[in-house]
């Protein structure tokens, strides 16, 4: 048993080096990762967050919780396609030909995500304080919102992988991302829910995102967290499981 953990999780380390090298070799997914979030939260802050009344006078404050959820949302898009394109390539072919761990093809394409997701994170969240963000939180909170961070990259993550097995097109595998890039807009990510018509706000406080975010906020900021902390592990939790089921046996199909 021991020897079998062993090997497993030497090809897993190997998968995820591999891919690894994939981001660091690609620039555009630096970009879009890390340097689209920023200039979007440079935007709001210093052109738009004057004219938006949030109801605090620390807007990065209440805007960081929503640029943290876009950046994951485009981060995850290239997991789709960096699957995509192994499929079309042959990859997963090749390499179960070898003496190798199947899932190790699968899950180092996912632990990549998390990896490359958490390093996109904290350049965000240091670009943050440089702007004047503050946090009351201690030590608990701030793992709080790691775990809840890390959660919502994982469900996102099985959730591309679907569309990166199943994918027909480049265009196909990343679709997906563009309406969860869009949920925040129509959120309290950027605005308080109370400011939209009654459609929308409905609708706005009844989205996973709402509920992320203002458990984020309220951690960070050292308030009582309510029940918005158990609404987002509940969505995180839900959409994990579900995806990962359907992303197992899509991937079972294919190899």
């Amino acid at each position: 048993m021991e020897a079998v953990k062993k090997h497993y999780f030497s090809d897993l380390g190997v998968m995820l080096g591999r891919s690894m090298r994939h981001i660091s070799r690609s620039m555009d997914t630096i970009v879009t990762v890390t340097i689209m979030p920023i200039a979007m939260m440079l935007l709001f802050v210093y052109v738009l967050g004057g004219a938006i009344q949030s109801g605090t006078d620390n807007y990065v404050n209440y805007l960081l919780p929503g640029i943290l959820l876009i950046a994951i949302a485009s981060g995850v898009s290239y997991t789709s396609f960096r699957l995509f394109t192994d499929v079309q390539r042959g990859i997963f072919e090749r390499f179960h030909s070898m003496p190798i761990s199947r899932s190790t093809l699968l899950w180092g394409h996912v632990l990549t995500s998390l990896v490359s997701n958490a390093i996109s994170v904290v350049v965000i969240i240091l670009v943050a304080l440089v702007m004047g963000f503050r946090s009351s939180g201690g030590i608990v909170p701030w793992l709080a919102v790691a775990g809840i961070l890390l959660l919502f990259t994982l469900a996102l993550t099985w959730v591309a992988a679907i569309a990166g097995l199943s994918a027909k097109s480049v265009d196909g595998a990343s679709a997906f991302s563009y309406p969860i890039i869009f949920l925040p807009f129509i959120s309290s990510a950027f605005v308080p829910t109370g400011s939209m018509p009654t459609a929308v706000r409905v609708f706005a406080e009844n989205q996973p995102v709402t509920a992320i975010v203002e458990a984020i906020r309220a951690l960070l900021s050292d308030q009582p967290v309510g029940k918005d902390i158990w609404v987002a592990l509940a969505w995180c939790v839900g959409i994990l499981l579900l995806a990962y089921i359907f992303a197992m046996r899509v991937y079972k199909k294919r190899v």
